[in-house]
């Protein structure tokens, strides 16, 4: 497999790491046809290799592969790379698997049998907000944790350190900036993931990435002080809770 890219390719890597050959074969066919250069892993283990290899601009990561499972071959990249884009596919679609998949760091999760004008509407927005340079702040104070933004790291006033994934501290950046302002779904999705028709996205990935920064900054997930939810409206950071509105 042929996996030497230049520094300055003009057209974007794509690995697909899917042991189905008939869906596979058709994922590369559309991604050469809109312009992008793509290779095929047919199980985990290659797919890990060629992730880590530093050739590839996004990876299309299915979850039941064999000799090594989507989860741990997600799990394994991020150990080492927190910015190569990953959207998983599969058609394991319970709220569990695709809370266990966005846990781990992937950017998206997209469900079999799907949309192939929504999957490359996804793939291009990833791919647009992974160009982008971001400047991320020092630090965010909630409480006892203080959230280092460049880091991808909180420390808790005992010590206790919580990492965050990219896409997690992205979300909070960018609600830190709209500090107790409601922000809503379609806005995080515009412009947070990157995507151009956010009303036409259909996706449960803001509500799982929210969920899963209240695990890791309130102290009552279920209660929350600081990530609030508006009802039909979106989410407000409201940093310092005892604050007058």
């Amino acid at each position: 497999m042929d996996t030497q890219v230049k520094p300055n390719e003009e057209h974007y890597r794509v690995l697909i790491v899917e042991d189905e050959q008939s869906i596979a074969e058709g994922l590369v066919d559309m991604c050469e046809y809109r312009g992008y250069k793509a290779s095929w892993a047919p199980d985990g283990e290659k797919g890990l290799e060629g992730a880590l290899s530093g050739n590839y601009d996004l990876v299309i990561l299915d979850i039941m592969l064999p000799k090594m499972d989507g989860f741990t071959v997600c799990n394994k990249v991020r150990e080492v790379n927190r910015e190569l884009p990953i959207i998983m596919l599969s058609a394991r679609n319970s709220d569990q698997d695709i809370i266990d998949g966005l846990a781990l760091g992937a950017d998206d999760y997209i469900s079999k049998p799907f949309s192939v004008p929504q999957l490359f509407a996804r793939i291009e927005a990833v791919l647009r907000r992974s160009r982008r340079n971001v400047d991320f702040e020092n630090d965010l104070v909630l409480g006892d944790l203080t959230i280092h933004f460049r880091e991808y790291l909180g420390v808790a006033a005992d010590g206790r350190e919580i990492p965050f994934t990219r896409k997690e501290i992205e979300i909070l950046q960018y609600l830190n900036a709209h500090r107790k302002q409601t922000v809503s779904r379609q806005e995080l999705l515009r412009d947070v993931w990157g995507y151009d028709n956010a009303e036409s996205i259909d996706t449960r990935t803001v509500d799982i990435h929210v969920t899963k920064i209240r695990k890791k900054i309130e102290k009552v997930p279920g209660a929350p002080v600081y990530l609030l939810t508006q009802r039909g409206e979106g989410y407000m950071l409201r940093p310092n809770p005892d604050e007058e509105e």
